[in-house]
């Protein structure tokens, strides 16, 4: 009983944590907009005549380190709801991932090449234990990407640091 108590806390948390982070990029990359007149008045209303990933950058909040093109998988149904390494309960519909090394917490912007398509993923496992592949991701971040009928696809991953702190994770007890 104890254990399903934490492991509902450790997701509610996330949960809240991955919508912080997305609030965070959208509202600093309007605020940023605005602040220097720059509100694209075309007729696409989603074009932007400055790139949001540099506005970001600029303002020092964020920053992304590029780690280049990894080789990623995707686990899902069987997993589901079994521990994760850091101890939380596997969840195949939030967008998280394992790394063999990687600090749990770490977050990554995950972007396939192919479609342009991009997620923002959370390590809180260990794996890909099968050699050549460096990430396991979550089946939602597989779909939302578009790999999840591949298999095994190569993606750009870019590490996100908050102003100069490597872990802006809280604590738990």
């Amino acid at each position: 009983m104890y254990h399903n108590k934490r492991g509902n806390y450790l997701k509610s948390l996330t949960k809240i944590f991955v919508v912080a982070v997305m609030i965070l990029l959208v509202g600093f990359t309007i605020i940023q907009n605005e602040s220097k007149g720059n509100i694209s008045a075309g007729s696409d209303e989603n074009s932007a005549t400055v790139n949001e990933d540099e506005q970001i950058a600029n303002k020092s909040l964020l920053k992304f380190n590029d780690l280049g093109m990894m080789t990623v998988s995707w686990y899902g149904p069987r997993f589901h709801g079994r521990l994760t390494a850091n101890g939380e309960t596997f969840d195949q519909t939030a967008f998280t991932a394992a790394h063999k090394s990687m600090r749990f917490g770490t977050l990554l912007r995950l972007t396939n090449p192919k479609n342009k398509k991009s997620v923002i993923v959370r390590i809180n496992d260990r794996g890909p234990y099968i050699p050549g592949r460096n990430l396991d991701l979550s089946r939602a971040a597989a779909e939302k990407l578009g790999v999840s009928n591949k298999g095994v696809s190569k993606l750009k991953v870019e590490k996100i640091i908050f102003s100069d702190l490597d872990m802006p994770v809280v604590a738990l007890n």
